[in-house]
């Protein structure tokens, strides 16, 4: 049996964005500002001690352009990218 792990990321929608900066006063440890006032964000998970804040942010987004992400895998697994031939047949499906 594999054990199973969860991680969190944030995502942002950039062109629901519109750069009112709330998201990185709320949450600087893993969300800078550009120079035109839009989100950078960290790659990195997010770990537990940050989780509330990072849901504050999702929350207070005034456009809503913030999201988290969740994720689990097994501890033996690592993350895969879909081969370019998965993504076709999946945009077929639709």
């Amino acid at each position: 049996m594999t054990s199973l792990f969860t991680t969190t990321t944030l995502t942002i929608d950039r062109i629901a964005c519109d750069g009112y900066g709330l998201c990185a006063e709320l949450l600087p440890e893993r969300i800078e500002l550009d120079d035109w006032g839009y989100p950078i964000l960290s790659p990195e998970p997010i770990p537990d001690q940050l989780l509330d804040h990072a849901k504050r942010v999702v929350a207070r987004c005034p456009v809503l352009a913030v999201r988290l992400r969740t994720e689990r895998r097994g501890f033996d697994e690592t993350p895969t990218v879909p081969s370019r031939s998965a993504a076709k047949a999946h945009r077929r499906r639709r």
